[in-house]
């Protein structure tokens, strides 16, 4: 995989919308003595080239009603599964992200609860009937760090 080298427009573009994918062109364009059009090529180009991934408005799980927050390592009896497990995890609105992972887990995932009763429900009716061996749950109290990755 081919990395792309951000020349120091690009790093400056990249640094002001990543925290805050709203701020206007043209704001952008002022802070970095451009035109508006220069910038809208620039974003077009490294949303292009897959550099930069959309804008989202981000749902706060705990103000609709998720207040637990886990992450599960899920052990398969099975590998040949995986594709049914990944397929049946997609279907899951709980689960919000899968990874695959070295280590002791095949698999490990967070996914949103609105109770620890709800997420004993889900390891139990929804993850173990997937041909599981094991898992190992960690809820998370609090999200201390959250940052995209540093333009440096």
């Amino acid at each position: 995989m081919e990395h792309y080298q951000p020349d120091t427009l690009d790093e400056k573009i990249l640094c002001l919308i990543a925290n805050n994918a709203r701020l206007p062109f043209l704001e952008v364009a002022r802070a970095c003595h451009v035109s508006g059009a220069a910038i809208h090529q620039r974003v077009q180009r490294l949303t292009n080239q897959g550099i930069l991934k959309g804008t989202e408005y981000v749902v706060d799980p705990e103000k609709i009603g998720y207040t637990t927050c886990a992450y599960v390592g899920l052990n398969l009896k099975n590998p040949e599964f995986f594709e049914d497990v990944i397929k049946a995890l997609e279907n899951m609105p709980e689960v919000v992200e899968c990874h695959f992972t070295t280590g002791k887990y095949d698999l490990l995932i967070k996914l949103y609860a609105k109770s620890n009763n709800h997420l004993l429900d889900i390891i139990h009716n929804k993850l173990s009937p997937l041909g599981l061996s094991r898992t190992e749950t960690m809820i998370s109290f609090r999200q201390a760090i959250k940052r995209q990755i540093p333009i440096v």
